[in-house]
């Protein structure tokens, strides 16, 4: 008797990580990343939030896409053009 609770056990344990997975690949907000608007090289978040003095930040936020070599691909200057449409959507973008 104890082998068959085991294996229920594993089956709504393994079920229980494919939802969380899955949840997770449809996040409502996209991935974002401070990037360098004319390298698109991938920068810490601190070179895109500008100092306490009001001066510019040498970075922009980029969303969605993909890093490869250091260097974001496939997304979007624009947060509003990168939508991943929620639990089950769908994702589209722009450059």
């Amino acid at each position: 008797m104890a082998r068959r609770r085991l294996r229920s056990s594993t089956v709504v344990l393994g079920g229980m990580g494919v939802l969380a997975a899955t949840l997770t690949a449809c996040s409502s907000e996209p991935d974002e990343r401070c990037v360098d608007p004319v390298t698109y090289e991938v920068l810490p978040d601190y070179k895109c939030d500008g100092d306490s003095d009001g001066h510019s930040s040498s970075g922009r936020y980029y969303y969605g896409g993909r890093v490869s070599g250091g260097r974001a691909d496939g997304g979007s200057f624009d947060r509003t053009a990168v939508d991943s449409g929620g639990f089950g959507g769908s994702s589209s973008g722009g450059g």
